[in-house]
This record gives structure tokens, C-alpha cells and sequence, in this order.
């Protein structure tokens, strides 16, 4: 059987520029996952809020940890991404809001709620409210 060379082959990324609304779905799909990865860390510190005075103790050296406090705030800039972007899809479930312009519209407003919703958590936070 000859091989045909000749033939042409399918984009890839080095050729394709993946839109803004297809990078936000992957991201979506990201922080699903990162969503229920942060859960892990969630029982654990309730965890150790039930297991007493030196288990608390233990927990806060670990959570005062650089590492684990990013950690802390990607789980939160995860949360707020997730539920800005299930917002966006409660839109599109009333059928509105399909045209490239408003889908890329949206997709920036979404970029930036989640973004300012975690700079505000991130600010009353710090302040120990």
C-alpha cells in the first residue's frame, strides 16, 4: 500500500492560535480539578481544628508555609474562576449571548471578576477582618 505524503495535515498549536473562549474552557476544566484538589487541604485543616490545641498548632506551621499559602490563594482564585465562569454558562443556558464578540466580552469580564474578586479577598485577608 503507498503512503501518500502528499496530503495535508492538521494544525497544531505551533500553527493554531486557540481562541480566548477555548483557552477560558480549558481553564474552567483546570480549576474544576484544582477545585477538588483544594478540598484535600480544606479537610485537613478542619481536621485539625477537631483534633485539638498541638494538631491546630501543627496545621498553622504547615499553612504559614510561602508555598502553601500560594497554594491557599490559587485555591481561592480557582473558586472564584469556577463560579464566574458557571455564572457565564446560567447565561447561556437562557439561550443569550452566542456571538463571537459578546462570548469574547464576556470571557474578559469573567477574567477580570475572578481576578478582582480574589484581590479583594486577598486585601480583607490581610487585614484579618
Amino acid at each position: 500500500m503507498a503512503i501518500n505524503t502528499n496530503r495535508p495535515t492538521s494544525p497544531h498549536l505551533q500553527v493554531y492560535r486557540l481562541p480566548l473562549t477555548g483557552i477560558i474552557s480549558i481553564t474552567h476544566r483546570m480549576t474544576g480539578v484544582m477545585l477538588s484538589a483544594g478540598l484535600i487541604l480544606f479537610v485537613y485543616v478542619i481536621s485539625a481544628l477537631a483534633g485539638g490545641a498541638d494538631s491546630y498548632a501543627a496545621m498553622q506551621t504547615v499553612m504559614n508555609l510561602w508555598l502553601l499559602k500560594l497554594v491557599c490563594w490559587g485555591f481561592v482564585y480557582a473558586l472564584f474562576f469556577h463560579l464566574c465562569h458557571g455564572v457565564r454558562h446560567l447565561i447561556w443556558d437562557a439561550g443569550s449571548s452566542f456571538d463571537l464578540d459578546t462570548l469574547n466580552r464576556y470571557a474578559v469580564i469573567e477574567l477580570v471578576a475572578s481576578l478582582v474578586l480574589t484581590s479583594i479577598t486577598l486585601a480583607w485577608g490581610a487585614y484579618g477582618h
